[in-house]
């Protein structure tokens, strides 16, 4: 495991910096607290969705490693990338933050759909 989640790790729990943006170990803690959902939702349909999901918080996580002060945000991540030219670079952690904000959004629409009564996974989906 990259982190150890506890229960708390929520999303609504994130307090943004105010000038600084979103904290990446509290992010990071959160989108890995998913993963046992996705596993509960369905282990053979989400696998690659749940590959994926871990895959982009894996990059993320490298970045920030290599020097959690420097790299406190998402914002300095991105902004570091942009300006040293290798944001769009293949496996960057600003295409890994894009890829894993696509896969919460489309998580969170299959949800809503479950939760306003859609039994069917296919038609959620």
């Amino acid at each position: 495991k990259i982190f150890s989640a506890y229960p708390g790790s929520r999303f609504s729990d994130i307090e943004l910096c105010e000038e600084e943006g979103i904290p990446t170990e509290e992010f990071l803690e959160s989108c890995y607290a998913i993963v046992p959902v996705l596993d509960k939702l369905g282990p053979t349909v989400f696998a690659p969705v749940k590959m994926d999901f871990v895959g982009n918080i894996k990059k993320i996580n490298q970045k920030f490693i290599t020097n959690k002060e420097e790299f406190d945000t998402l914002q300095k991540i991105v902004l570091h990338e942009v300006n040293a030219g290798v944001a769009q670079v293949r496996n960057s952690a600003t295409e890994a933050l894009l890829w894993l904000k696509r896969g919460l959004k489309f998580l969170k629409g299959f949800l809503t759909e479950v939760k306003n009564g859609e039994k069917n996974i296919q038609t959620a989906l």
